[in-house]
């Protein structure tokens, strides 16, 4: 069934202001589906690893005229990678992201020794992702941020919980 016109009801500016109102609203929600993404598909657009943020994001937001971003998490996470590295990530983590840099980061830190430093920079230089504390810097393989961490347990995890290893044979408790 179609709409009809009564040319006394409506003049024709109003019934194509009418006509454009319905076609504009019908086409928005694909619109707006077409740009759905994940904040992991967003480093996946600029050459990252999705493992470089934790699991658990629930939001994102992007300027893509300046590369400002925020990430969102449901609240703080920690977790140790390698038994050896301990990360924190605060709820929201910002920053400006481009084609294989991030810079100015906010949100994020490693326990270096006994003190928490901020990490400020991730630039990925071919198969490496450098990590910038401001005065030092490590290098690490891009496969190492195939998986996204679990909060708590980091890649060690099972249910949920971290996994336990094996008992020692050689350790007694007696």
């Amino acid at each position: 069934m179609g709409l009809l016109f009564t040319p006394g009801l409506m003049s024709v500016p109003a019934f194509l202001c009418l006509i454009l109102g319905c076609l504009t609203s019908s086409l928005t929600p694909l619109t707006a589906a077409a740009d759905t993404s994940t904040a992991y598909m967003l480093l996946e657009d600029y050459d990252f690893p999705m493992g470089l943020l934790p699991k658990g994001v629930v939001g994102y937001d992007l300027d893509k005229s300046t590369g400002k971003f925020a990430a969102y998490l449901n609240g703080s996470c920690s977790f140790s990678l390698e038994g050896s590295y301990q990360l924190k990530y605060k709820s929201t983590i910002k920053g400006s992201i481009s084609k294989g840099k991030l810079t100015s980061l906010q949100g994020i830190s490693v326990k270096l020794f006994l003190f928490w430093v901020n990490i400020v920079e991730v630039v990925r230089n071919g198969d490496d992702l450098e990590f910038s504390v401001g005065i030092a810097s490590a290098y690490f393989p891009i496969d190492n941020f195939e998986e996204c961490p679990q909060c708590g347990c980091g890649l060690d995890c099972v249910n949920g919980q971290v996994r336990k290893l094996g008992t020692n044979p050689f350790v007694s408790s007696s």
